[in-house]
């Protein structure tokens, strides 16, 4: 193992919190506080809400890089993880993992509520052992079942604010979980040949390229469906049903295309901005959360 500095090896224990996708849990938990409550939830609630999940989420990524650092190895696209190089020692990690682990569940329970931590440490449960160790590498529909844990920020985020889950908070969920399986297959199909080598059953693997545009098409179809209930349940206002419309319209344009005409370029295409479509619809849900009653009162 090569000798590394101080810094060196603090950026190589971030790597291990997965930041991008742990920030993206978070922003998703703090749409779901902000939506929680009419006006401005207690700061200080949301703070520490935010910190605790961060945390917790940040200790489930790091099981996940130690369960699959050995898949790790064989992608291109991962080899380079501190993990799949062996810079980094299993315990290390889990030593890691477990006082991130620990912090955040004391954060979540002082600061927050009961139901916030327990609702988060089943989400760490059902994404680094359900999801991680027994679906992904056994089943083509892994991204799907595995997806019900990924969904549940907005919900973690409701519960800390509200103390409860209402049906609100399940359709931020229901968004999240059928985003996810277009979101993910359009990245296995441009790296179809790493998850091949890696011996992973992902879609594109086991059923084909076709096969798997098609139901990214599909899914589009039942997320835009699924986009439109807030509106219909009247928990949102005439801007983002605007904005879900433009977006879910051109989600389903470039889904279509990729069906119809593959290529790498386009599967990127369609994955990029599936992040943007996400992060926009929930932007779109909180400017109208604050706007709509102002504007049309």
């Amino acid at each position: 193992m090569r000798s590394l500095t101080l810094g060196q090896r603090w950026t190589q224990f971030y790597v291990l919190t997965k930041p991008r996708v742990v920030q993206l849990i978070v922003f998703c938990a703090l749409i779901g506080m902000l939506l929680a409550t009419p006006g401005l939830p207690p700061w200080r609630t949301v703070l520490a809400a935010c910190v605790g999940i961060w945390l917790i989420a940040a200790a489930a990524a790091a099981c996940n890089l130690l369960v699959e650092r050995e898949i790790d190895k064989r992608m291109k696209r991962t080899a380079w993880r501190p993990t799949a190089r062996g810079e980094i020692t299993p315990v290390q990690i889990s030593v890691f993992a477990a006082l991130l682990g620990v912090a955040g569940s004391v954060v979540l329970a002082l600061w927050v509520n009961a139901l916030t931590l327990w609702l988060t440490l089943a989400t760490f449960v059902g994404y680094a052992i359900v999801y991680t160790v027994l679906l992904k590498p056994a089943s083509p529909q892994n991204i799907v079942i595995g997806g019900a844990s990924g969904a549940m920020p907005p919900v973690l985020g409701w519960a800390a604010i509200r103390g409860d889950v209402g049906p609100e908070a399940w359709l931020l969920c229901l968004i999240i979980f059928l985003w996810t399986p277009p979101h993910f297959w359009a990245l296995a199909l441009y790296r179809v040949e790493d998850y091949r080598q890696a011996g992973l059953p992902m879609l594109p693997v086991t059923h084909g390229s076709e096969f798997t545009r098609l139901h990214i098409f599909l899914y589009t179809i039942v997320l835009f469906a699924a986009t439109l209930m807030p509106f219909i349940y009247g928990m949102s206002g005439w801007i983002y049903l605007a904005a879900t419309v433009v977006l879910g319209l051109w989600f389903m344009v470039l889904a279509f295309m990729l069906w119809r005409h593959y290529s790498d370029h386009l599967s990127r295409r369609v994955f990029r901005f599936s992040i943007w479509y996400l992060a926009a619809l929930f932007a779109a849900l909180l400017i109208d959360h604050y706007l709509s009653p102002w504007l049309f009162a």
